[in-house]
């Protein structure tokens, strides 16, 4: 039988302990979740911390703030005239709408399902499972799921587990950390993961 959702999760959390994402809190989740796109946490940092040194890490600033000297603040995130152009975007919706709901935010061009998804978990604490491409990654390998989907395997998720923000928060996280520590891109470190002897990869490599 088919290893099932809530298995993997406590075989991971046993292995891995318990994560204690998302960095940030308040609008820097919304900021760090547009900037991460495209780029890794490190690049986000120096832009957030950019940003911080400014005193524009609030609504008011942002608002306020030219384009262009917002492109130079975020630069080191990457595409940043496209994440300058989405986050005044964003900042216009929250200043008319201070907790939009998931269509509302998906009509920002630039914010896609995981993006908007991530800020609708992290910030205002509403049970969406993020999905991204570690989750289809690891979940690809075990046999799982097949496709690219995003709505689809998130459905898996929230159908199957119960609707609980905490759990959700904390298994995408571990999924991460998976794909960090075992399930790489390339060449996935299979000795010793947690969930080798249930993963279809691992048993491809064995035949």
């Amino acid at each position: 039988m088919k290893i099932n959702l809530e298995e993997i999760y406590d075989l991971l959390f046993k292995h891995y302990g318990p994560q204690g994402w998302w960095p940030g809190e308040g609008l820097e989740i919304a900021i760090g979740a547009i900037l991460t796109q495209q780029t890794n946490w490190r690049n986000v940092e120096k832009a957030i911390r950019c940003l911080k040194e400014a005193n524009c890490l609030n609504i008011e600033c942002l608002q306020k703030i030219s384009l262009e000297t917002l492109e130079k603040l975020i630069s080191s995130s990457g595409y940043y005239k496209a994440k300058a152009r989405t986050l005044k975007n964003l900042i216009s919706l929250l200043v008319t709408d201070p907790q939009p709901d998931r269509n509302a935010l998906l009509s920002i061009k630039g914010i896609g399902n995981e993006t908007a998804d991530s800020i609708l978990l992290y910030w205002f604490e509403q049970p969406y499972f993020v999905v991204d491409s570690y989750t289809f990654r690891v979940f690809q390998r075990l046999g799982y799921y097949e496709g690219e989907d995003y709505l689809k395997l998130q459905r898996v998720f929230m159908e199957i587990l119960p609707s609980d923000i905490k759990l959700y928060n904390e298994y995408h996280a571990l999924i991460v950390k998976h794909t960090k520590e075992h399930c790489v891109k390339n060449n996935p470190k299979c000795s010793g993961c947690p969930l080798a002897k249930h993963c279809a990869y691992v048993n491809k490599q064995n035949i």
